[in-house]
């Protein structure tokens, strides 16, 4: 455990309260990063974030604080956040993400150093097909995805999100990416006279 998350289950240990606002100033970002990456919706990720949040409370809550002290707070917080997200997939209807989102917000998330608008053209349209084909890949490959890839997880991080040996989170990560690459690869000219 690194110093400052040794820092933060020590106060969570000796203040709940205290520890928990620590807890949610050092790690919301992270949180909603991952939930708007899963969900593809900025408002999606902010009221799945603020369940995630609630659930952490409440369990924290319930827990002595020796037990607090023990905590990998991004792992366990990570852990939380991608239940609530599968609970959330789980009870909505089966409908498919919208991975719409405008330029204005991906650019947020991927900011645009390029300095010319050509190059920005190509960069926007290169990351609008990233989000699209990332909101396309499959929930047990998505979540890895982005764990690992746009939160910066390791992979045995990912692997206690996931519940699975670190040998498998590795193959989800590289199935996903493998997924990815597959959905960004260019049509051959034949198919898009076909499609359009």
């Amino acid at each position: 455990m690194d110093n400052e998350a040794e820092q933060l289950t020590d106060l969570l240990a000796a203040h709940l309260d205290a520890g928990f606002t620590e807890l949610v100033r050092v790690h919301a970002g992270a949180v909603h990063a991952f939930l708007y990456r899963v969900s593809g919706s900025p408002a999606e990720a902010d009221d799945l974030g603020q369940d995630t949040f609630l659930r952490a409370y409440t369990a924290l809550q319930g827990y002595a604080p020796a037990r607090r002290r023990e905590l990998r707070p991004r792992a366990w917080l990570m852990t939380i956040a991608a239940n609530v997200w599968r609970n959330h997939v789980r009870t909505r209807k089966r409908r498919p993400v919208t991975a719409g989102l405008p330029v204005e917000e991906t650019m947020d998330v991927w900011p645009d150093h390029s300095p010319g608008p050509e190059e920005r053209a190509v960069t926007t349209e290169d990351r609008s097909r990233l989000v699209t084909a990332l909101s396309a890949l499959p929930e047990h490959h998505r979540i890895p995805v982005v764990l690992h890839h746009v939160i910066g997880m390791s992979y045995t991080e990912v692997a206690e999100v996931q519940g699975c040996a670190v040998g498998t989170a590795k193959a989800q990560v590289s199935r996903g990416l493998a997924g990815l690459r597959r959905l960004l690869e260019p049509q051959p000219a034949a198919l898009k006279e076909v499609t359009m």
